[in-house]
């Protein structure tokens, strides 16, 4: 058997699979570029003729669409949030799902800041979800709300997991906790100076007086 016929190619991709390849590669270098990146910079990243990027997505701004939505995307910091071991200690875990969620927030915020910095947007809310054919304006908003509100929903759910273990000994039901965490995280990103994933709950679970302060 010779070195031609004994080899085996790779599998093909499927187009779905394409896309989410050329995602991928797109997204270091919007965070760079922002929306002046150009497809064939995307096309050498990804090791692909620029013809195929055309193919997958038809033009440049359906591929920037598919860069924010994957941004969005909260599958894989939901995944790690339940994948956090319960027999770890309460602030071990909060720790651990501050930096996922952290992660996240990082992730978005910087390519929606990269296409927003390049004054290259669509018009109203950056993360909003690309327009359908024969969609109207209110409905693609009020599709994007709803996107928005699953993804709240979901972390919410996930970190009040986190709490359900010493639920006998909270203030507050697991969901409200959650809620209120998920709030002092986003708000803790925004410093310039940001309080640290240990920092920040320690003083969720502790508050900010020392045992001796005033009452």
């Amino acid at each position: 058997m010779t070195e031609s016929t004994g080899r085996r190619r790779a599998p093909a991709m499927t187009p779905e699979q394409r896309r989410e390849m050329i995602v991928r590669a797109a997204l270091p270098l919007v965070v760079e570029y922002g929306t002046s990146v150009t497809t064939a910079q995307v096309a050498r990243a990804a090791g692909i003729g620029e013809g195929t990027v055309f193919r997958a997505f038809g033009d440049k701004e359906a591929l920037l669409d598919a860069c924010m939505a994957e941004a969005l995307r909260p599958d894989d910091t939901l995944a790690h949030i339940a994948s956090i071991s319960m027999e770890l200690p309460l602030a071990e875990r909060l720790i651990e799902a501050a930096e996922a969620l952290r992660g996240y927030l990082s992730r978005m915020g910087a390519v929606a800041g990269a296409m927003a910095a390049s004054g290259g947007l669509r018009r109203g809310d950056p993360t909003a979800p690309a327009s359908r054919e024969g969609e109207s304006p209110e409905e693609r908003l009020r599709r994007g709300n709803d996107a928005r509100q699953s993804s709240l929903t979901a972390h919410r759910e996930a970190l009040a997991g986190l709490f359900d273990p010493e639920r006998d000994a909270l203030r507050f039901p697991p969901e409200r906790l959650a809620q209120a965490f998920g709030m002092l995280i986003m708000a803790g990103g925004r410093s310039p100076d940001p309080i640290s994933s240990a920092e920040l709950v320690d003083l969720f679970l502790h508050g900010a007086l020392t045992g001796s302060g005033p009452s």
